[in-house]
């Protein structure tokens, strides 16, 4: 029996199979189902995994959960119709992200919260073994449980080159690069952030030469982005004029780097969208700095950099702002500072994932460490204690241990929930986002597209070496 087909008939009366797809005949029946297709989504085999995640997507749109892309709203925010008086969380969801999405969606209902994003970088989905189809699916099946209804922002962080690959065949790695941009489209991730700060060269006698590589293939990349959007959708794209984790990032750059790619993107596609945000660097880094006893340090955020690039942005470029990388483990008492110098957006992940490991059985850790060991020790650090080996290096085993991970006791389960719960609650209204949910009504307009079963039961992506990237 065809995959969809099977999962239909096992789950009724919650859906129907139509000539053009699937529709919902019984919603409760449905957000019934959808625990169920969400763990099949991300541990089912071959054809019954894909249609998991196609019977997902096609019920949460027909229940009026939709993606879609943030460009209108960042773009209001450009042109100053939007004040900044909130700065939108992207949340990085590693592992148990139909858990962790669940409890967002009922904070952002709590609090009226509108733009919130959730995102998976290139690296992240090689080492959680998440594609695009699998991470979308486990959101938007969190959306239909939750009874969210509108649109849902799901977005492609850090689609980032390689310096080392490019190096070797600058071709092969932007077509990578290009592949996976399509394959997220089809996922229905329609914010996508072209990372190709790598590629400055500080070298290079002017800040124009420095920023020549990044800016051109930010450009193509965009060009292309745009040649195979869905009609209808202006897909939200991010650039990035400085690698996290190096030296802060300057005005020159930023408009060495918005001018050469605004004239870039102009000969490649004119007429096209350019971006809606531009990311800088201003002082932290991914993960945070681990000290040898395991704890964190301080790091100092320069926030005044943060607030000039992000007014050099809106008033210079009409972009929504700048964007804040790396931010999830600094002190809480940071985040209301993001919204008061004017940062657009804030990335979050390692904290969410920290709260998972300070819940988990002291078994599965301890494998997980052995795991690391044998795997992971070429990335050990000569100086490094055990506490920073493993703190550094143990997302590596989200994906290998996904299964365990899913498999986790329900009282586990619960109290990892409930500390999720609690800190995205914490950092939404510290981000400003009570009562934002008018301003996503006003200003997005999310356009149904269809999924293409096609594209979700067919052959899989082949995984690729993703340990030289960015977060």
């Amino acid at each position: 029996m065809n995959p969809l087909t099977a999962l239909v008939e096992r789950f009724a009366p919650a859906f129907q199979r139509t000539p053009t797809g699937v529709r919902v005949v019984d919603a409760a029946a449905a957000r019934a189902a959808m625990p169920t297709l969400a763990e099949l989504a991300a541990l089912g085999q071959g054809p019954e995994k894909g249609a998991a995640q196609y019977l997902i997507r096609a019920a949460a749109q027909d229940l009026g959960i939709v993606p879609a892309s943030i460009h209108d709203l960042y773009m209001a925010r450009g042109r100053g119709e939007v004040a900044p008086t909130f700065t939108v969380p992207a949340i990085n969801l590693r592992a148990l992200p139909f858990l962790a999405a669940r409890a967002v969606f009922r904070v952002m209902r709590e609090i009226h919260a509108g733009p919130v994003i959730f995102e998976i970088a290139r690296s992240e989905i090689g080492y959680t073994d998440q594609r695009p189809a699998e991470y979308a699916a486990e959101i938007l099946a969190a959306a239909v449980v939750e009874e969210h209804h509108g649109p849902v922002f799901i977005q492609g962080d850090h689609f980032q080159l390689s310096a080392k690959r490019y190096a070797q065949d600058p071709d092969a790695e932007v077509q990578a690069v290009k592949d996976l941009i399509a394959e997220a489209l089809r996922a229905g991730f329609f914010n996508i952030d072209i990372d190709a700060s790598t590629l400055v060269d500080l070298s290079q006698p002017t800040v124009a030469e420095q920023q020549r590589v990044n800016y051109t293939r930010t450009a193509e990349l965009t060009a292309y982005l745009r040649s195979i959007e869905p009609e209808g959708v202006t897909v939200s794209t991010g650039g990035e004029i400085g690698e996290v984790g190096g030296h802060n990032s300057t005005p020159e750059e930023l408009r060495a780097f918005m001018d050469g790619y605004n004239a870039t993107l102009a000969e490649l596609a004119p007429g096209a969208a350019g971006l809606s945000k531009i990311s800088v660097q201003t002082g932290t880094s991914h993960g945070g700095v681990v000290l040898p006893d395991g704890s964190l340090a301080q790091v100092k955020v320069d926030f005044e950099t943060l607030r000039l690039l992000s007014r050099i942005a809106r008033e210079e470029y009409g972009l929504a702002g700048a964007v804040q990388h790396g931010a999830s483990t600094l002190p809480e008492e940071a985040f209301g500072k993001f919204v008061e110098y004017e940062a657009c957006e804030v990335h979050l992940a390692t904290n969410f994932m920290n709260i998972l490991y300070n819940h988990m059985p002291a078994d599965l850790k301890a494998r997980i460490y052995a795991y690391l060991d044998e795997h992971h020790r070429h990335e050990r650090k000569p100086d490094w204690t055990d506490e920073q080996f493993y703190y550094k290096t143990r997302k590596r085993a989200l994906g290998p241990f996904k299964a365990e991970i899913w498999g986790l006791p329900a009282e586990v389960k619960a109290r990892v929930y409930a500390d999720w719960e609690e800190q995205f609650r914490r950092l939404f209204r510290l981000l400003g986002l009570t009562g934002t949910r008018g301003l996503v009504e006003r200003y997005i307009r999310p356009v149904v597209v269809p999924p293409d079963l096609a594209d979700y039961v067919g052959e899989a992506t082949s995984a690729e070496d993703t340990s030289d990237l960015a977060d």
